[in-house]
């Protein structure tokens, strides 16, 4: 029988981990992105190696049109769909509130906020067993940021994040009785290219001290733990979290 899991925010870092982790474990992946085209190709490259289906679906998730669209794509091309790994989102540069426009704020709350909660919103209409469906998996991808706010660095991105912690525990209670789980998976200072977005690419080296276990969590170690919420092993847990952030 085919697992088929839709990743998005694919062509790097965490997205990318996770897509190659659940290859290996049996699924065909559906890769979204938004740019990098180069780096998503890789991806999916190694992905045919391992012998599993891997489709590209380039999508603006701030952008409903395209989230349904991409729904479609992967249905046409894989079939059911077993779950849904929510993970794109973006940052801006550090800054104070008091400095944050109102253009900016729209920006990182139409892609990390709701366009996170559009596509789990298109996830259940493929999935639920109100529509006829089998059932599936929505893991979402928080962060450490939402528990401690982001202070004097991107408040706009923790409050994003916060909608994602709602989200999960609403959504889970809401679907419960559908055959969909809802997990959340947050990671703390994760060494991934994200960081270049805020304009201190060295970021998580600078503060690695701060850290109990002092040093960064990599892509791979976020991706396990998603894995394991994927499993059948996780068939009993809904709108549970899982942090990875080194004891933080």
């Amino acid at each position: 029988m085919n697992k088929n899991v839709l990743i998005t925010g694919a062509n790097g870092g965490i997205g990318a981990a996770t897509a190659i982790i659940a290859a290996k474990a049996g699924y065909n992946i559906g890769l979204h992105y938004h740019s990098n085209d180069e780096t998503v190709t890789k991806v999916q490259q190694e992905i045919l190696a391992l012998g599993r289906k891997a489709i590209l679906l380039k999508a603006d998730i701030s952008n409903e049109d395209d989230i349904i669209a991409m729904y479609k794509k992967f249905h046409n091309e894989l079939g059911d769909l077993n779950a849904l790994v929510n993970n794109a989102a973006t940052l801006f540069h550090k800054s104070r509130l008091e400095d944050i426009s109102a253009e900016r704020l729209t920006k990182v709350f139409r892609i990390n906020a709701i366009g996170n909660i559009l596509c789990a919103k298109y996830a259940i209409k493929y999935m639920s067993t109100k529509h006829g469906n089998n059932g599936g998996k929505i893991i979402n991808i928080s962060s450490g940021a939402s528990r401690t706010g982001s202070p004097n660095e991107y408040i706009d991105y923790a409050c994003t994040k916060g909608a994602i912690d709602t989200l999960t525990k609403g959504l889970a209670i809401e679907v419960a009785d559908e055959g969909i789980l809802v997990n959340c998976v947050r990671p703390g200072f994760i060494d991934t290219d994200i960081h270049a977005l805020s304009g201190d690419a060295n970021r998580v080296e600078r503060l690695k001290h701060k850290i109990p276990l002092k040093r960064a969590g990599k892509s791979e170690e976020v991706a396990s733990a998603i894995l394991w919420l994927l499993s059948d092993g996780a068939n009993f847990s809904t709108g549970s979290f899982i942090d990875v952030t080194g004891g933080i």
